[in-house]
């Protein structure tokens, strides 16, 4: 169950209520579900009963219980509570059943997991563009709208123009000099407003953990290596029948490997609403940052759980399940890669 699936099934718990006349509002074109803030309760929450107070004539707590009895025992959703002046509050099933869900989800959907219909309904068009980053970020942020559902109609001189901050003119030749990949990573990091990052230095060339785009590119081939070793040792990932990644043992080293897994997890289900407010807010470096923070999980969860036996052990439930997560992640940024038009090499 990740945000986006939260918010189409209180969107559908709204519309039903509206239908049986036990709700008298317009129903909105989108629900807005997040992260609990420190201190909050359950996993995610919602306050469109807070938007829809007004115009129901009824106080935000009485419209959160309609939709919260129409919510409830939607799979994937262990708890709903109404909290505050109205505000919804989503827990999760705990532990594998969570993680079990979300590896399918992504398995599934593929490098097209995120996409959805948030904007769907909407036609957008752009200026056209000579500057270079200016063409490519919006290039991608057409590609963005279109993973969520809204029509991109060709350029014309009437259309939307982007806040972009061009390259100086000394780094007009950054696609020769660094190659497409390390170029549109350059142009496409750092905020459209703001300058771009590593135009001049060729640092995005190294081949190191300090070169943010070899280290997602470098996380991605790692899964990708994972999962070939894994087949010539006879096993594959486990998405049918997912456990605890740190295995039946519940040691205070299996409970690390979970805290691990479910950091990395975390970010696998935001990873719909990353792209959603990318496409939004016209901002495809929300695309990269989220990449940057999956490959950093990643790393944690492999270096602290290998997905793979080490010497003379045999593969177990745990090696499938650590596996199937780190091939979801490896489909994540697969994925995030495609949309900033930058190749996922399976070997580097």
């Amino acid at each position: 169950m990740t945000p986006a699936d939260l918010s189409r099934a209180v969107l559908h718990a709204v519309r039903r209520a509206v239908d049986e006349d036990a709700l008298r509002a317009p129903v909105p074109a989108h629900v807005r579900v997040e992260r609990t803030r420190p201190g909050g309760r359950g996993d995610y929450a919602c306050a469109v009963a807070l938007r829809l107070a007004r115009t129901a004539v009824l106080p935000a707590r009485d419209v959160a219980e309609i939709i919260r009895e129409r919510v409830r025992g939607v799979p994937g959703i262990g708890v709903v509570e109404v909290t505050g002046p109205g505000f919804l509050n989503f827990t999760l099933p705990d532990g594998a059943d969570r993680l079990g869900t979300l590896v399918r989800a992504i398995g599934e959907r593929g490098t097209e997991y995120g996409y959805g219909d948030t904007l769907a309904g909407t036609s957008v068009s752009f200026a056209p563009v000579d500057e270079p980053r200016a063409q490519v970020v919006t290039e991608v942020v057409e590609r963005l709208l279109r993973a969520q559902g809204a029509e991109v109609d060709a350029r014309s001189e009437g259309g939307e123009a982007l806040h972009v901050t061009p390259v100086p003119a000394a780094d007009r030749d950054l696609f020769v000099r660094l190659g497409n990949d390390a170029a549109r990573w350059a142009l496409l990091r750092a905020a459209p407003h703001d300058r771009p990052h590593d135009t001049g230095n060729g640092a995005l060339l190294v081949q190191r953990e300090s070169n943010p785009l070899f280290r997602v590119r470098y996380a991605y081939a790692r899964t990708r290596a994972l999962s070939r070793n894994a087949r010539q040792l006879g096993f594959t990932a486990a998405h049918d029948a997912y456990e605890s990644p740190g295995g039946s043992d519940r040691t205070v080293s299996a409970d690390r490997v979970d805290a691990a897994a479910t950091a990395l997890a975390a970010l696998l289900a935001d990873h719909p609403e990353v792209l959603a407010a990318a496409a939004r807010h016209r901002e495809p470096d929300r695309v990269a940052r989220q990449l940057e923070a999956v490959a950093r999980a990643f790393f944690d969860f492999h270096d602290g759980a290998p997905p793979l036996p080490v010497g003379d052990e045999k593969p177990s439930a745990a090696h499938r399940s650590r596996l199937a997560l780190a091939e979801a992640a490896g489909t994540v940024l697969a994925g995030g890669l495609s949309l900033l038009g930058i190749s996922a090499p399976e070997v580097l």
